[in-house]
Order: C-alpha cells, then sequence, then structure tokens
C-alpha cells in the first residue's frame, strides 16, 4: 500500500506546532506496519535541508496564474526520518526559510499541491490514498475528482485530517485564476462563505476525514470558526483518531536532550532533571515545579497565565514555582516578562521556541499546565505522560480524551472545567496538596509513565481506515 502525507510541516525539517510531529512520525509507524509511506513537503531552506542531501528526482513545469512556472522535486537520499521524504521546491515561491505569513501565502500552497499532482500525474504514479493534513493540502480532494487534468487519478481515495479547525485557508474567488481546469458544475464545493475554502472543501470532496480525537470530532460541530453547520451535515462521514508520539524520540530512558536518563524503574532519577532545570533558571527545586510549553495564544489559555500564575504564588508564598516557555502573542509575552520582576523567587519564562529546553522541561517539572479553550489532541500531556509529569488540564477535545483526573478511577492527572483563572488556581492548590503526599504522586508516576500512547495503536486505525476505502472502490 503506498501512501503520500501532504503538510505544510513534518518534525524535524519545519515546526510551529504539534502537526510536524505527527506528520513527522505517522508515516514511520506506517512503514513499521508494512506500508509504503512517504511525505511530500514544501521545501523549506532551513538547517535540517542544508544539512542533508538530496537528489532532484523530477523536473517539469506548470501553468499557475498564467505564467509558466518551474518545479522540481527533491528526494532526502538515505530515508533517515524512517519513510520516503520529498521536498516540493519552486523559485520564488517554495524556496524561502519561514513556514508561514508570507503575503502570498495562498498561492504558495496552491502551488505545492499543484506541482505534487502534477508530479504524481506525469510520472504515472499511482498511489493508493492520499492523506491530506489540513488546509495547506485541502484543495487536493476536489481537484482529483473535478479537474479534467487529473482524470487519471480521479479514483484515488483521500483521507483529510484536521488538526485545526479553526484555520481554514480560506479567499477569494479572483484567486481561481491560479487553479486549473475545474468543473464549473462543481464549484460550489469549493465554496463557503462566499470564498474559496479549502478545509470546507477537503471535508466535502474528501473519501473520509478524521479528526485527532473523537472528542474534538464531537466540538467541531459546535466550534469550527463557522464551519459548525458543514459538520453537524458530514459528521457520519468522520472519524476520531487520538494522535500517537513517536515513542523513540520521547523516551525518559534513552533521550539525549536531558540532564539524566530514567525508566518507570528508577523515576527517583528523574529528579536529576528538575535540579539541573532549575540550576539553569536559578529556582528552588525543593518546591513543586509548575510548567507550561507551548503557542502564548488565546486557543491555549496563555493569556490567563499571568494573572494565574500571580495569584497562585500568592495564595502559596515560597511554596510553589512556576516556568513558562512559548512564543506568540506579543501582549501575552509582554505581560509574562513583565510578571517576573514581581515574583522574583518562584517565576522563569523563556520566550521563544528550544526542543532542547523542552525536553528538558518534561523530564524535570513536576505538573505541565494546559488551559487550553481549544485543544484538538494535544501532545503536550502526551509528552509528559511519557515523563512521568503530572498533566493539569482544561477538559476539551483530546485532553478530555487522554487524561483522567486523579480522583476518579484510575486517574492520574489534574482536570479542571472552565479555561478561566479561578479554576487554574484550584488545580494549583490540587498540584500543592498533592506535591506533598510523594509516595501517592510517585504511584501516578509510574502509571503515567506505564501507559502507551505510542503510534502503534493509532497508526493501525488509519490503516484500516485506509483499507476500508480501498475496498470500497
Amino acid at each position: 500500500m503506498k501512501i503520500y502525507h501532504l503538510a505544510a510541516e513534518c518534525y524535524p525539517i519545519a515546526k510551529v506546532g504539534g502537526l510536524a510531529d505527527v506528520v513527522g512520525a505517522l508515516p514511520k509507524y506506517q512503514v513499521k506496519a508494512g506500508l509504503q509511506a512517504a511525505v511530500a513537503l514544501p521545501f523549506y531552506n532551513r538547517k535540517w535541508v542544508q544539512e542533508n542531501q538530496f537528489d532532484v528526482v523530477f523536473r517539469a513545469s506548470n501553468l499557475f496564474g498564467g505564467k509558466r512556472t518551474e518545479f522540481e522535486i527533491w528526494k532526502e537520499r538515505t530515508d533517515k526520518l524512517g519513510f520516503e521524504l520529498y521536498l516540493i521546491h519552486i523559485p520564488g515561491l517554495l524556496d524561502r526559510e519561514n513556514i508561514y505569513s508570507y503575503p502570498d501565502e495562498n498561492e504558495q500552497f496552491m502551488a505545492y499541491q499543484l506541482a505534487f499532482l502534477d508530479w504524481i500525474n506525469w510520472s504515472q504514479q499511482s498511489p493508493d490514498i492520499i492523506h491530506c493534513h489540513d488546509h495547506h493540502s485541502g484543495l487536493v480532494p476536489f481537484l482529483l475528482q473535478y479537474s479534467a487534468p487529473y482524470a487519471r487519478l480521479a479514483n484515488t481515495p483521500t483521507v483529510f485530517t484536521i488538526h485545526n479547525g479553526q484555520y481554514h485557508g480560506a479567499f477569494s474567488w479572483t484567486k481561481i485564476k491560479y487553479l486549473p481546469e475545474i468543473d464549473m458544475n462543481f464549484a460550489g464545493l469549493l465554496d463557503w462563505g462566499g470564498g474559496i475554502n479549502p478545509l470546507a472543501s477537503a471535508v466535502r470532496c474528501c473519501s473520509a476525514y478524521t479528526t485527532v480525537s473523537p472528542s474534538y470530532m464531537d466540538e467541531l460541530s459546535w466550534q469550527s470558526n463557522g464551519l459548525e453547520h458543514l459538520f453537524q451535515m458530514e459528521r457520519a462521514r468522520g472519524v476520531g483518531i487520538v494522535n500517537g508520539i513517536d515513542s523513540q524520540v520521547w523516551d525518559p530512558e534513552t533521550d539525549t536532550m536531558i540532564a539524566g536518563n530514567y525508566s518507570v524503574k528508577n523515576i527517583n532519577k528523574k529528579e536529576v532533571n528538575k535540579e539541573a532545570l532549575c540550576k539553569r533558571f536559578n529556582l528552588d527545586s525543593s518546591l513543586p515545579l509548575i510548567s507550561f510549553i507551548g503557542r502564548l495564544v488565546n486557543d491555549k489559555g496563555a493569556d490567563l497565565l499571568a494573572s494565574a500564575i500571580n495569584r497562585a504564588i500568592n495564595e502559596h508564598p515560597g511554596k510553589v514555582n512556576f516556568l513558562v516557555l512559548g512564543t506568540g502573542d506579543p501582549d501575552t509575552e509582554e505581560a509574562l516578562i513583565a510578571l517576573e520582576p514581581h515574583q522574583p523567587d518562584n517565576y522563569r519564562t523563556f520566550i521563544g521556541y528550544n526542543e532542547e529546553l523542552s525536553h528538558l522541561i518534561y523530564a524535570g517539572s513536576d505538573f505541565l499546565l494546559m488551559p487550553s479553550r481549544v485543544e484538538p489532541c494535544g501532545l503536550n500531556q502526551l509528552y509528559s505522560l511519557r515523563y512521568g509529569t503530572v498533566p493539569m488540564v482544561h477538559r476539551t477535545g483530546g485532553l478530555r480524551d487522554t487524561v483522567i483526573d486523579f480522583g476518579d478511577e484510575g486517574g492520574y492527572g489534574i482536570c479542571f472545567e472552565q479555561t478561566n483563572v479561578d479554576d487554574i488556581c484550584h488545580s494549583v492548590n490540587r498540584a500543592v496538596e498533592l506535591y506533598a503526599d510523594q509516595s501517592h504522586l510517585n504511584l501516578l508516576r509510574a502509571k503515567m509513565m506505564g501507559l502507551d500512547f505510542s503510534w502503534d495503536r493509532s497508526a493501525k486505525e488509519y490503516i484500516d481506515l485506509y483499507e476500508r476505502l480501498i475496498n470500497t472502490i
């Protein structure tokens, strides 16, 4: 079975969020299960690409917006990521450093999708499944069925995975000139709200769509930035599959980015990492350490962090430490930075993205705070479980599906019902009390580290879906 994954991000080549982790891991586990899985990514002029070797395996041109556009397909030589990696290189469009935020972003991702389809079509490949991730590849299911140049591929099943339904990639109908010939009788399948909406189109046109947790599948029907009615109508065609984590990358027993390795058998060695982390940030390692890792945006509840942390420290003077790692909204960043002088002994913030530091924080923290308003699946809580760090989560999306409160039967985390300062501070109260009972905390740590959230189980669910779609052709 030959599978192509299309996405804007893939770890370790280009990462902004969890999308990259999924696309960098799922194909590897599918190969492990016997599939031929490949990733076709836009070309980014970044460190990883510069440090590895590629061969140009295809070169051609197409018409894009009425202009002849050259493109190349680069293949990484050694399949070092555990799967075939292809980069789509287009001079002037897909040859830049950053992933997002260019003024011609719509054109970039349209050109990316068309170059991929032209390559597959002209090279006479016949993939069994094309798996599209988020709106950046959302036009592919429509084009396969309703664009004459791709008639040969029209029966190729497509799976569309929604990692975050808040972002649609919508743009004006004036940009239809960038698309190849389409059957205008079906142009309505591109439209939502008077514009071209790649995410909505993909949900309508794909063979099946998935979300990254069952609860998020339900939540899209009332929280999807204007597509609620669409998800209510298309609910029967959707499947919720919880993301896994790459248990080879995220393994405290072998992780080279942490200060000291440990496992469930010698969980006391976790303290080596806490001591190293607290030394780095000049914090008292004898106190419970609550950390936040992620984008500093409202969806993550980050706008509440400064107020909640300040109040929690004042309610527990000298008894709890906080550490924040992230980047995002400038006002949120400013508020978090401004808090440090007011809480010099118990709070630190690191504005930016640092993969190595994030590993040390997962290993060295006692608790990981996730007050997300929206969390389609969430990977941070799965990493924290793997490292024996208690997740403190708002019950939403994948957080609801993966974290059980330690007060409930079989539980191991701390859950709260609302994203507000009161609920966050109440969860901190519970964390401080739990930390005081080290024997109970160590039992929870052992339970968390024994959970299986690897990609093996989730990859099998995707393979089962692929087989069902292929068998219906």
